[in-house]
């Protein structure tokens, strides 16, 4: 079995977003790529849903979004004013910066999964585009028991060499069986751990969809292949095409949280961000 790796494309759009992911996910030998940045804590935009709500979903953009397109792009529009879902949302402004300091996991714990949980969230869940959706995967294997589920769409999933590997020792259940745990506090591979969880069999929460077409589909096709049902696809792909209808697939499921009912009563103001609009977090 292998993993393709990702082709050489044209260049494009892409193009500067796969040199980052590379370069943010693998860190030795990235000083070439630029980022914004970091700040302490991480800037994040709230939005409430269109009424009282208990669960959370967490953005996280790619290499090249501003948290701003989801809102945008109509993903805001599809989960409060289509289907008026009872979640709010939190815009999380994860850039590169976050990973090439190594950063990335422990900011989202501090700056949004332990103030989620003290804001009165029962379920908080993770949905990320591209470097995005590995960071969710990332911190859903470093910190399983933090996020009650993630979605992950059109994720990057390793550098060549990783991917080469765990196509050469016949894909990544037996490469999971032939390569040792990581070993708390020495080893720092978080490509190796996002792989282990996604073929260690525990990923019922876990949900990965991608562009057929996409340049990354190789390796998103295996790693969806092992999540089930849990894995789909869509014509298209590394851009907002295919990431608008895989959103709104995964919303349709109904895993996210009720529909709020149609009484404006129901609807609240919240310290955390206005229904419909856009406030910054602090």
């Amino acid at each position: 079995m292998s993993i393709a790796p990702p082709p050489r494309p044209p260049r494009r759009r892409l193009l500067a977003a796969a040199a980052g992911l590379a370069a943010a996910a693998t860190l030795p030998g990235c000083a070439g790529l630029r980022a914004p940045p970091t700040r302490v804590p991480m800037a994040v935009t709230r939005l409430a849903a269109p009424c009282r709500a208990d669960t959370l979903v967490v953005l996280l953009p790619g290499a090249l979004s501003a948290p701003r397109e989801f809102v945008d792009e109509g993903w805001i529009r599809a989960l409060h004013d289509e289907r008026r879902l009872a979640a709010d949302a939190w815009l999380v402004d994860a850039h590169p910066g976050y990973y090439l300091e190594r950063s990335i996991l422990q900011r989202l714990r501090e700056d949004v999964l332990v103030p989620a949980r003290a804001a009165g969230y029962a379920r908080v869940w993770l949905a990320g585009i591209s470097l995005g959706g590995f960071g969710a995967l990332g911190c859903a294997a470093r910190h399983p028991g933090e996020v009650d589920g993630v979605l992950a769409v059109a994720p990057y999933l390793g550098r060549r060499s990783l991917l080469k590997e765990i196509g050469d020792a016949g894909g990544p259940r037996r490469w999971r069986a032939d390569v040792p745990p990581p070993r708390p506090g020495q080893d720092d591979d978080l490509e190796r751990e996002v792989w282990r969880m996604l073929a260690g069999g525990d990923t019922a929460r876990l949900f990965l969809g991608h562009g057929r077409e996409d340049r990354f589909a190789g390796a998103q096709r295996v790693a969806a292949a092992l999540l089930g049902d849990r894995g789909f696809s869509v014509p298209g792909g590394h851009d907002w095409p295919a990431w608008r209808p895989l959103w709104a697939q995964w919303l349709d499921r109904g895993l996210l949280a009720p529909r709020c009912a149609a009484d404006p009563a129901s609807t609240r103001e919240l310290p955390r961000g206005r229904p419909g609009g856009l406030a910054p977090g602090r």
